[in-house]
């Protein structure tokens, strides 16, 4: 009963639903990745033997899953980042989001502060989102992605690596983390009652988020916007960077990989091939 106290301080419900809207992302996001009727041909054959049982909703559903990122419009790439966010960023955020809960928690000011908390979070993400998705539909015009959204410009992916590893010692990524990492001081910081409080304080606490990942959540593109395992990945080291002990080691070891890993990228195709 601690264990469930300690993560889901606060109305049980409103928790359960955070908790089963990242799994449905990371539901969705698996089967945009399988591609359940990707074939187009099967999915106008189901169409004409009967239509889909579920009518236009779940046609839209399954349109999305056959598109591939390549391929998607400007509203389903943003959809797609946006359920990434959802499904990456969130539990990034959970123990600030926590100490929120246990802050109103103890003023008795109900759920509503927490509920604005999360959205203004998640509504910074998604401005992001929009953004990731403009830049992945200008990326596939130009013939530079993969079905899965995964860069086939070797210059685009060392610019990436390079990037997110620089970035990686830059003063504006280390406040940033400094705000993750101490959720307690930086609320006591902002503080804001109420509703409207708890909505500032979320779009300021993902605005700190967003200047701690984004150029990480771009790797994405090196890696894939369609691949799993990368997400599963990023979303761990994202969610250990934000630890106090564990991330002050892992912050600089990370950019060193990374810039590594861009020069490897950017000068191997230049190198002379024996056999």
């Amino acid at each position: 009963m601690d264990t469930v106290a300690r993560l889901m301080p606060g109305s049980r419900t409103l928790w359960l639903t955070f908790y089963a809207a990242i799994l449905a992302a990371w539901a969705v996001l698996f089967a945009m990745q399988a591609g359940g009727l990707r074939d187009a041909a099967d999915w106008q054959l189901a169409r004409q033997v009967g239509g889909l049982p579920f009518g236009q909703p779940l046609e839209a559903f399954l349109s999305l899953c056959s598109a591939t990122a390549a391929n998607a419009g400007f509203k389903a790439a943003i959809l797609m980042w946006a359920l990434m966010a959802l499904a990456m960023m969130a539990p990034t955020a959970f123990p600030a989001f926590r100490t929120y809960a246990q802050l109103t928690q103890t003023s008795a000011a109900g759920n509503l502060p927490l509920v604005a908390l999360v959205s203004g979070y998640l509504a910074m993400w998604l401005g992001f989102s929009g953004l990731a998705g403009a830049l992945q539909v200008w990326l596939a015009a130009q013939a530079l992605l993969d079905p899965f959204g995964k860069s086939v410009s070797n210059s685009l992916n060392a610019a990436l690596l390079l990037l997110a590893g620089a970035y990686q010692f830059s003063r504006l990524k280390q406040a940033c983390l400094s705000s993750c990492r101490n959720p307690l001081t930086f609320f006591f910081s902002h503080w804001q009652p109420g509703a409207r409080g708890g909505l500032s304080l979320g779009l300021r606490l993902g605005a700190v988020c967003l200047g701690c990942c984004w150029a990480l959540m771009l790797l994405a593109f090196v890696a894939g916007t369609m691949n799993l395992a990368f997400m599963g990945l990023a979303m761990v080291l994202m969610t250990l960077e934000k630890l106090p002990d564990i991330g002050a080691k892992l912050t600089a070891p990370l950019g060193v990989f990374l810039i590594l890993a861009g020069l490897v990228v950017l000068v191997l195709p230049l190198l002379p091939i024996t056999i």
